[in-house]
């Protein structure tokens, strides 16, 4: 077994288990790519792929093997740029959901460059799932969500204390502090994030808990969206409160209050348990666990 018949195992996976599409990928003849699967599965004592109608399916085994290849992979790849990069700052490579990414991840960023200016930081906004993957495969040197994480792989630290709101159209029926009953829910159009969303995860976790189903009338990952839907009217929606502190100081909606739910969470760090945290990315981290302390909080008005 060699890192090449790892790294072909890996391009197959890839190429969405395509042992034609990784060939060509290799520049490679698909036989030779069949061969190094042969190989691997000869040396291991395991089948990798189920064959059905002549496709490939991963096995189970063939999952946690994938697993152990992403993972020697990142290493040999954070080795690579960090061996190569050892007497400069270097490139930072920092995820954040949509909700950090648009709210926090500027004046995190601002603060940062001013401290390290000789640093470059590179940024990718994106659903939970696709910071996990993009973690996985060592695309990302750390990531800021909303929600913990689903893979057994990562680790996540809470960092910050978020709390989400229930707004309303600032005009009646509805009034500042109103408290809605669970039967009263029943009634609204409900404005949502999209599925995946941390946001949207805990509201279905809260009203599960409740034994509230919603069917939602508007769902999107914008959430300067959901609140101008809100301002004219279209429902009431369940978004950050401190995204909303313009449009509620302006009257513009009103918040409101679901008898017995509280929607609290944490805002969390994450990155892969093998990553090696360079001084660069410490910083980073440190400047995050510290920002509320430090410096002002980010204001947005949402519109």
């Amino acid at each position: 077994m060699s890192i090449r018949h790892l790294r072909i195992f890996l391009t197959v996976c890839e190429c969405n288990n395509s042992i034609t599409r990784a060939a060509k990928k290799l520049y490679m003849t698909q036989p030779s790519v069949s061969v190094a699967i042969q190989e691997l599965e000869k040396y291991y004592g395991i089948v990798l792929f189920d064959r059905i109608s002549r496709r490939l399916y991963l096995t189970e085994a063939g999952r946690q093997f994938l697993e152990y290849a992403q993972r020697i992979f990142a290493l040999l790849d954070d080795m690579e740029k960090g061996i190569r990069n050892w007497d400069t700052i270097g490139v930072l490579r920092v995820g954040a959901s949509i909700t950090i990414g648009s709210q926090f991840m500027p004046s995190y960023v601002e603060k940062f460059s001013a401290m390290y200016p000789e640093a470059e930081v590179q940024v990718f906004i994106g659903t939970s799932h696709q910071l996990e993957q993009k973690l996985l495969s060592n695309e990302l040197d750390f990531a800021l969500v909303e929600r913990p994480v689903h893979e057994n792989s990562l680790l996540a630290e809470p960092y910050m204390e978020d709390f989400l709101a229930v707004i309303a159209p600032g005009r009646s029926p509805y009034y500042e502090g109103q408290v809605l009953k669970k039967e009263e829910l029943k009634g609204q159009k409900f404005l949502l994030r999209e599925h995946g969303s941390g946001t949207r995860e805990l509201f279905e976790e809260v009203m599960e808990k409740e034994g509230i189903t919603v069917n939602p009338a508007w769902e999107g990952m914008s959430t300067t969206a959901l609140v101008n839907a809100v301002i004219h009217g279209l429902g009431i929606a369940i978004v950050p409160k401190r995204m909303v502190s313009g449009p509620l100081e302006k009257k513009l909606v009103y918040q409101l209050e679901i008898e017995g739910a509280e929607f609290k969470r944490y805002f969390f760090i994450v990155h892969h348990k093998d990553k090696l945290l360079t001084r660069t990315i410490h910083e980073f981290i440190d400047l995050c666990r510290c920002y509320e302390l430090d410096y002002p909080l980010p204001k947005y008005n949402g519109l």
